[in-house]
């Protein structure tokens, strides 16, 4: 059956379907020995798919994994020396990716797939999926009310001048905030905080959509239950 090439690409688990345009954008995925183009189609069954010139293999079953990240882990496929990294503490053979990255400093929830599908819409801003946030900071909080109102009209951040904006925020006491995104620019909400002279000291994500990384320690991570999965393909 004929079907969209990234769409093959992601629900094999080699990627995400941007990531899987990327790779055709830029040359490293072929039909059949020819140069591939975004919007191309194939068939599984009779057409040879190559990415870097190794075929495509494609997933046997389908993995869904949480994992509570410590600080101080990197959040990428690539390893370097010297660096932690949270495929270090997942052991298993399968390749998958992350939904949803966390910078080295932050911590907390991260979800690990090979579907390639569930990634593209827990990702992709169009399906507006919320992602909470416990944020501590360090600096005097004098103006409350403005902060919350401004983090949800927006705040230019960021060398790019770009409008970030929060769903929803709380406060909570001991300057802790719980903030909801629905999207996830670079280092966002640190530099949120930064416009009101405030330091984002400990930044834990604690739900992915319907996911919740409740009482799941520091570095450990748990294969997710039918309901969980059934919850976020909802």
């Amino acid at each position: 059956m004929q079907m969209i090439l990234q769409k093959i690409i992601s629900t094999s688990g080699y990627c995400s379907r941007r990531q899987a345009e990327k790779l055709i954008r830029g040359g490293a995925v072929k039909v059949n020995g020819q140069r591939a183009t975004i919007g191309d189609q194939a068939d599984l069954n009779q057409d040879q798919i190559t990415i870097k010139n190794h075929p495509l293999a494609t997933a046997e079953e389908k993995i869904y994994i949480k994992l509570n990240k410590p600080a101080g882990y990197t959040c990428t496929n690539r390893k370097f020396d010297k660096e932690k990294n949270i495929f270090d503490l997942v052991n298993i053979k399968e390749r998958v990716f992350t939904v949803g990255r966390l910078d080295k400093d932050s911590r907390g929830l991260i979800l690990l797939t090979n579907d390639g599908d569930l990634t593209q819409r827990l990702t992709h801003p169009k399906f507006q999926h919320l992602k909470v946030y416990e944020v501590k900071v360090r600096g005097k909080i004098t103006n409350l009310n403005e902060i919350k109102e401004k983090f949800l009209k927006g705040i230019i951040i960021g060398d790019k001048k770009e409008l970030a904006r929060a769903k929803k925020i709380e406060y909570l006491q001991k300057e802790t905030f719980v903030v909801s995104l629905s999207e996830g620019k670079k280092r966002q909400l640190r530099l949120m905080f930064r416009a009101f002279n405030l330091e984002v000291k400990d930044l834990k994500r604690i739900q992915i959509a319907n996911l919740e990384i409740k009482n799941l320690s520091a570095g450990t991570w748990k294969y997710l239950t039918p309901e969980e999965i059934r919850d976020l393909k909802k």
